[in-house]
């Protein structure tokens, strides 16, 4: 019976290495103190709202107090996107 081809199997060649890239890291601490400090200025603004029956922080805004509370604590979720 007649032998088999044998294949010749191609050297193994690495692939080319990655060119590294400076990786440019900010510095953010700020981040999460002003986060906090938003989320808890408009928790604060709201409790006060309801504990004083509507006559603190500002009486003239009336029920907006809560609008502005709120307010607040959306600003505190739109400098969380900055957190990294």
């Amino acid at each position: 019976m007649p032998k088999s081809r044998i294949r010749k199997k191609a050297d193994y060649t690495p692939p080319p290495a990655k060119q590294t890239t400076a990786i440019k890291l900010t510095n953010r601490a700020w981040v999460a103190p002003v986060m906090l400090a938003l989320f808890l200025i408009g928790l604060a603004w709201i409790v006060v709202f309801y504990v004083t029956d509507g006559s603190l922080p500002i009486d003239k805004l009336g029920n907006w107090n809560i609008v502005v509370g709120f307010g607040f604590i959306a600003a505190g979720f739109g400098v969380s996107t900055q957190w990294k």
